[in-house]
């Protein structure tokens, strides 16, 4: 028998999860789990990378000890992140999206490229925290100086593990730094923006061998979670799909990036898959239903919440992307900011974020069928919101697709999947 290992990391919990073929199917084991988290550091919110490695370690030495051998294992990760490195010292601290420091370059990086410009370029949607605004922020600070590489979280934990340094196309996607139409870094963008061109050679597919760990064979899978995530998804031809987690992932696959003025004033991205482009809109998911348990009931069981919320008979709803959702000191306080009537009860909070996210699906699926051109009858969830079966009645009835929940760990399926590809090469 030979045995897989994807380590599939995210904003709040990481899973070691070894697979292996049976019968012809893929079947899988979580072996190791872990927290994740920002850390507040001088009024910043950064990531600890010496525990996410550690953590990556003993995951990696548990599997090992329970199955003996490994074929190759993987890592993902949520995109846009990266650790800077001067030779073999990494740079501190190690930003996080949802940090602030964006706000002050945006504007600065538009008067030198108009984002008119980089949409049509690289057809990556606006976020402040796209990477190509965080770089542009180390580069006013004096950070790059000296630097010699940017690695992608999944690619610096993975270059501790084997010392071999590569750029994977997935998740360098998410940089709004990929040309859209040759598929790697667009030199002549980061040369208008000043931007070092040592940091972007060129890039790697997944299913690409890079190394060893302990006698265990590295190899690139989709390293942005969401690559691995759509590639993990037993789907039926081309349909909708939504990979439910701490954001939603709306979007549908496509032969070609699609970066006409219709998608960018919708916000649609192109980001890169296993053979084929994702066209797909970030936008929020679980993180303000976990923000607002975290403040009004951190101890009450999930299945407990859903149905208060089921009770509910509040009608109340926000728009769930606004930005004040996006990292407020309170969430309960940003509901209430949003809405005429205040909810009076734990239910009728969560039913408000519920309804709230279903009819965020809906307005991003129109928007993505008028781009494309074509309406999908189906829409398969996976991840963590698609254990929420009311969730997934709200968002049918408001979409009016027939929705396949499958309460699945996808992107370590994905992961694997293209670990066992490259195997049979």
């Amino acid at each position: 028998m030979r045995y897989y290992l994807a380590i599939d990391i995210g904003a709040s919990s990481g899973r070691h999860i070894v697979g292996w073929l049976e019968d012809g199917e893929i079947q899988t084991k979580e072996v190791y789990r872990f927290p994740n988290g920002v850390t507040e550091r001088d009024g910043h919110l950064t990531w600890d990378m010496d525990a996410l490695l550690g953590h990556v370690r003993e995951g990696i030495d548990k599997a090992l000890e329970e199955f003996g051998a490994l074929d190759s294992f993987s890592i993902d990760t949520w995109g846009c992140d990266y650790v800077l490195l001067r030779g073999d010292e990494k740079v501190l601290p190690c930003y996080a999206y949802r940090d602030g420091r964006t706000e002050a370059v945006i504007l600065l990086v538009h008067e030198r490229v108009p984002f008119a410009e980089l949409y049509a370029r690289t057809g990556c949607q606006f976020q402040p925290f796209n990477t190509i605004y965080q770089l542009y922020d180390d580069l006013q600070r004096g950070r790059l100086e000296g630097v010699t590489d940017f690695l992608m979280v999944p690619e610096y934990l993975m270059w501790k593990l084997t010392g071999v340094k590569a750029k994977e196309y997935t998740n360098a996607t998410t940089t709004g730094l990929v040309n859209a139409k040759t598929g790697e870094f667009d030199l002549e963008l980061t040369e208008k923006l000043g931007l070092p061109a040592h940091l972007f050679p060129k890039l790697q597919q997944p299913g690409t061998a890079i190394g060893t760990y302990k006698g265990v064979k590295a190899v690139l899978c989709a390293t942005h979670d969401t690559g691995s995530a759509v590639a993990g998804i037993p789907m039926e031809g081309e349909q909708l799909y939504i990979s439910s987690g701490t954001w939603s992932l709306l979007g549908v696959k496509t032969p070609r990036p699609l970066t006409d003025t219709a998608s960018m004033a919708a916000n649609y991205s192109n980001e890169g898959g296993v053979g084929y482009n994702r066209y797909q809109k970030n936008i929020m998911g679980m993180w303000i239903v976990n923000r607002l348990r975290d403040e009004l009931c951190p101890e009450k069981p999930f299945p407990d919440i859903v149905a208060e919320a089921e009770a509910s008979g509040f009608d109340g709803t926000v728009d769930a992307n606004a930005q004040m959702f996006l990292a407020p000191d309170s969430m309960k306080a940003a509901f209430d900011a949003s809405l005429d009537t205040k909810p009076q009860s734990v239910g009728d909070y969560f039913r408000c974020a519920y309804r709230s996210l279903a009819l965020s699906y809906r307005d991003a699926i129109r928007e993505l069928e008028t781009n494309t051109g074509r309406a999908y009858e189906k829409l398969y969830i996976v991840g963590g919101g698609a254990k929420n079966g009311f969730l997934n009645r709200l968002t049918e009835k408001a979409t009016g697709k027939t929705v396949i929940a499958l309460p699945i760990e996808a992107t370590a399926l994905g992961n694997l999947k293209i670990q066992m590809e490259e195997a049979s090469k």
